[in-house]
């Protein structure tokens, strides 16, 4: 395991070794930035609800690699543990919030 931080629900939120390999291989521009994946689930600026359970946060981010953009962790909460399943940066949040905003800041 990675690490972990607290989602707004007081879940620990883990970042597997495994999860980080995927994240980076997807999106090889989120590399040396598992500080904003776990800023974005501790401090959200918005959570939208998955087609399948699971969360959606989104953070603001002005200091990326590549400009000005909101970052998105998808993760699942399980009773009192979870994991995030992907991370990446997005312009295009508004298509976030049409999915139904479940938790305002």
């Amino acid at each position: 395991m990675i690490g972990s931080v607290l989602s707004i629900n007081n879940v620990p939120i883990r970042l597997t070794a495994e999860r980080w390999a995927h994240i980076v291989e997807s999106h090889d521009y989120m590399a040396g930035n598992q500080d904003i994946v776990f800023d974005t689930i501790e401090n959200p600026e918005f959570i939208a609800s998955g087609a399948e359970g699971e969360s959606i946060a989104v953070g603001f981010e002005s200091k990326t690699s590549i400009s000005l953009k909101r970052a998105v962790v998808i993760y699942k909460e399980v009773e009192t543990d979870g994991f995030i399943i992907t991370s990446f940066l997005t312009s295009k949040s508004d298509r976030l919030r049409k999915r139904g905003v479940i938790w305002p800041k």
